[in-house]
């Protein structure tokens, strides 16, 4: 989630106007991960894929200009994989192919421009495509096990959840509107069945679960520790086992979340501004969680 003062005051009159839901809270102690920092310098960095060849990637948005997609190698240099994007957010790998958003500005979601995409870049080649166009704030970005792609909004009216399709009966990249009553929908991840979608900006945290077979029918909410304005959540993502693991960008922390006992605690502090969090892939420890950041840092938190 890209957040500009406009954004902030507008999650916050969003907030005000949404009612508390009675979903219980609970909430459990854990272990501290341990946190190092394995890159800084960068712009404003919203999500954070890897590549699988040894490189993370890492969408950057730049306040004065077009954004890009760099790369991270494990010692910390960084490259550009793809410069001149507008407003780069979720990033997702299939193979070969990286899917990414844009468009993913706070102007957008509040007037209801249409103006954002879902790009690929084929990571053998280099070639870039349009793969999904006319969406408004594409933001968190998650692909099914049926292929489509799923994706968030979290500012305007009609906030909520978009699937893309991959094809079958329907246009490949067409785009259709799945439910709008998720709150400020940000952060959003697939895993176990479920699709898993984080709030920014409501009073009350929660992570909603919705079936992946279909995400419009019945869901449930899992409530998490923290007033929504101050805490921020944002990007998410699913381990192997199906636990949760959330960023809470204003409340600099990570959050992990067990689906199955609503039960969730800190595990990690003092990552500022923390936007996305994944495990690592190739060529990066798979047992660590690895952070984007707001302040241009990405960070690797290990467990003790």
């Amino acid at each position: 989630m890209k957040v500009g003062a406009a954004a902030v005051v507008a999650g916050l009159v969003l907030a005000a106007s949404v009612a508390l839901s009675p979903t219980a809270e609970a909430s459990s102690t854990c272990t501290p991960w341990s946190v190092s920092t394995v890159a800084s310098g960068f712009g404003l960095l919203e999500n954070l894929e890897f590549d699988g060849r040894g490189s993370m990637i890492v969408s950057e948005t730049s306040p004065i200009g077009p954004g890009a997609l760099r790369t991270v190698a494990p010692n910390g240099d960084r490259g550009t994989l793809v410069s001149g994007v507008e407003s780069p957010g979720g990033l997702v790998r299939d193979g070969d192919t990286l899917y990414f958003t844009t468009g993913n500005s706070a102007a957008p979601g509040l007037f209801d421009m249409r103006t954002g995409t879902i790009e690929t870049i084929d990571l053998g080649t280099g070639a870039r495509s349009t793969y999904a166009s006319g969406l408004t704030m594409p933001n968190g970005l998650a692909r099914s096990a049926t292929g489509d792609l799923f994706t968030t909004r979290n500012l305007g009216g009609a906030s909520g959840l978009t699937r893309i399709a991959v094809g079958g009966d329907e246009t490949v990249g067409s785009v259709s509107t799945v439910r709008t009553d998720l709150g400020s929908a940000n952060g959003i991840g697939v895993g176990g069945g479920n699709i898993y979608v984080a709030t920014t900006f409501d009073p009350e945290t929660t992570v909603t679960v919705l079936d992946e077979k279909d995400p419009a029918g019945p869901s449930t909410r899992i409530r998490v520790d923290g007033f929504g304005p101050l805490t921020m959540s944002d990007d998410l993502t699913v381990a192997d086992d199906g636990t949760v693991y959330l960023a809470q960008n204003l409340a600099g922390r990570v959050v992990r979340v067990d689906p199955e006992t609503g039960s969730s605690c800190v595990i990690a502090t003092g990552v500022p501004l923390t936007s996305s969090v994944a495990f690592g892939g190739v060529g990066f420890d798979s047992e660590a969680l690895y952070a984007t950041s707001f302040d241009g840092t990405v960070r690797k938190m290990s467990p003790v």
